[in-house]
């Protein structure tokens, strides 16, 4: 019987299996997210996203121009673009992610081979070259349109406010902040009221306000960040299609709430094995990197096992880059840093991924 070997090496091709499918049904899940930034903020919100897949798109066209034949149907220039402009804040220059989207389309993905051969997460790269590029533009957010009744004001993320703390309160990070004037929403007040009165004063606990605001984006932060429950749910039937690896999120996520729960999120006053794990979830856009970043199958493991140190290695540097980094959210570079060492990892730490059976 005649068998067939296949020599290519990670991070190469990986996974051909309907790569189409794939990813149109994952641009999909993202589909919510968008909807609901636009509601929280705006004509401005919609036209970013747009300038990033305009941008993606072109910068594909032009990519495909020596070979003659498109690929924007596969629609891997269309999650490029919704990623990069997950991480934009609601008002930045539409500048900003138009160049993001080109330079990870026409420098990371189309100067390596195209979709496939890209060493590193396309999107990545991009954020990466604004992050260093324009790194004013890439933290100044504002609060979503829903409390305030007009567009544009200024204000920090939780965690960019709560670092400026001088004193960490008793009650934890969401109490001291909402205590030292951060906006909490009368849509959190009433939901967290409700929810303590009819679950966790039974149980003897109480929830603080804040959290409500977090999960359903009524604070400032990135495009992405907006719809955490969103993501969640769109993560869910991910899973459940097997489009991604349950064992990175899994393992990023573990590791990334076991070292904030064991050594802080770096507040002041903080005490070691205390720190609020729930906060450092989902105060920026971990999850997003976590389901839709960093599982992307080019530049990822295929065998379980190296997922999951993949993703505890991810995981954990989130964490040193949040902790003492200058960024609130350096997820983008830990990811990269992994995607770099996911060829070392299948040459040394597993056999072959394919060949002759």
């Amino acid at each position: 019987m005649k068998t067939r070997s296949v020599s290519t090496w990670p991070p190469h091709i990986h996974d051909w299996r309907s790569s189409s499918k794939v990813m149109w049904i994952t641009v999909l899940t993202l589909v919510p997210v968008i909807l609901w930034s636009i509601v929280l903020y705006g004509r401005k919100a919609l036209l970013v996203w747009l300038s990033s897949l305009v941008s993606a798109c072109v910068a594909q066209t032009l990519a495909d121009l020596p070979s003659k034949k498109s690929t924007l149907a596969d629609g891997s220039a269309v999650m490029t673009a919704l990623i990069v402009a997950c991480a934009m804040p609601p008002t930045v220059a539409l500048y900003v992610p138009a160049v993001a989207s080109a330079f990870a389309i026409l420098v990371v993905k189309a100067a390596f081979g195209g979709l496939g051969a890209n060493w590193m997460n396309p999107a990545l790269g991009g954020l990466a070259f604004s992050y260093l590029n324009w790194p004013v533009a890439m933290r100044d957010f504002v609060l979503p349109r829903f409390i305030t009744g007009v567009d544009g004001v200024s204000a920090s993320t939780p965690m960019a406010f709560a670092k400026g703390l001088s004193q960490l309160a008793s009650g934890g990070v969401m109490e001291t902040i909402a205590s030292a004037g951060y906006p909490i929403s009368v849509v959190d007040k009433n939901i967290t009221g409700f929810l303590n009165e009819a679950v966790f004063e039974n149980l003897g606990a109480r929830l603080p306000e804040g959290y409500i605001d977090l999960a359903i984006g009524l604070k400032p932060g990135a495009l992405g960040e907006c719809g955490l429950v969103l993501i969640l749910l769109g993560s869910l039937f991910l899973l459940a299609k097997r489009i991604i690896k349950m064992e990175i999120p899994l393992a990023m996520i573990g590791s990334f709430a076991l070292l904030s729960r064991l050594f802080g999120t770096g507040l002041p006053g903080e005490y070691l094995f205390a720190g609020d794990a729930l906060y450092a979830l989902s105060g920026g856009g971990f999850m997003v990197a976590a389901f839709y970043s960093a599982c992307d199958p080019v530049t990822s493991p295929v065998s379980k096992k190296l997922a999951v140190l993949y993703g505890l290695g991810i995981g954990s540097l989130c964490y040193v880059f949040r902790r003492f980094g200058s960024y609130t959210e350096g997820a983008a570079f830990a990811i990269m840093l992994a995607n770099m060492a996911v060829p070392f990892m299948e040459r040394r730490l597993s056999l072959p991924r394919m060949g002759s059976r």
